[in-house]
């Protein structure tokens, strides 16, 4: 991944993405107004902190990305299954739709999700011109919203999976998501004998690898081309906000994918 810095903003981008395509970005929690613990450019809106911080570092990433605010299109993000296919960027001042992956094949559109230790997924397609944005945390990864969401590109955009370029952002790493008896018998479940290869043994404890589990879904579904962030959001505080690891008293990092062309 690469580093950008811009208007006192730091955002990362896959090497594997054709920037003349497609312009994304992970946004850092760096160049924000929020106070602690939601330090400092947080994206979420339902984790305490005040609605005028939270409209202001949006203002402040979509400018970055040289975008008008009123493209964005989000979603109330519950763990789900749902994917959302849109036209239309959402008003600001109605509310979100429960989804936990977005398509688009309009370039005016902006595609934008918040994280803080789930896995951020981002997908598009080069030859149909189709991006998509997905969040997998463990129940989203065992119920393979990846999954559901390349079905989605095939049955409505025709995309070949055999295109697509996919990458899977900044996210808690295997070497501090530890897991009870819960996840690893819904890992299990969903993985069958690929589950040994995503449960990792250390110190009589259990740990969940979310990128090795989204990395075989896409590869399961025949994406060839997939970059991994490698970027632990627990392991790096001073950059991302990690539920885990700040247990539960922090902000959300923005993720923003459009597909170039006209505004």
């Amino acid at each position: 991944m690469k580093l950008i810095h811009k208007q006192d903003l730091e955002y990362y981008q896959f090497d594997s993405f054709d920037s003349h395509l497609v312009t994304h970005g992970f946004f850092t929690r760096k160049g924000g107004v929020s106070p602690v613990p939601w330090s400092s450019l947080n994206q979420g809106g339902t984790v305490g902190d005040a609605r005028e911080n939270v409209v202001e570092n949006r203002r402040r990433v979509f400018a970055a990305l040289d975008r008008p605010v009123e493209s964005i299109f989000d979603v109330w993000q519950v763990h789900g299954t749902d994917v959302i296919c849109t036209q239309l960027p959402r008003p600001l001042d109605s509310e979100h739709v429960k989804a936990d992956a977005i398509v688009t094949d309009r370039p005016e559109i902006t595609l934008f999700m918040r994280f803080a230790d789930c896995v951020p997924v981002l997908v598009y397609d080069p030859s149909k011109k189709v991006v998509a944005v997905i969040h997998a945390g463990w129940m989203g990864t065992v119920k393979k919203i990846v999954t559901q969401t390349l079905g989605v590109l095939h049955d409505r955009y025709n995309c070949d999976p055999n295109t697509l370029v996919a990458g899977i952002g900044p996210s808690i790493g295997v070497c501090h998501y530890q897991v009870g008896a819960d996840v690893i018998a819904a890992v299990r479940t969903s993985f069958g004998t690929t589950a040994d290869e995503l449960l990792v043994e250390r110190d009589g404890k259990t740990f969940f690898d979310l990128w090795k589990a989204n990395e075989i879904l896409l590869r399961e579904g025949g994406v060839q081309s997939v970059e991994v962030a490698g970027l632990c959001t627990a392991c790096h505080t001073e950059d991302w906000y990690s539920h885990r690891a700040e247990a539960g008293k922090t902000g959300r990092f923005g993720a923003a994918f459009f597909l170039n062309g006209s505004d």
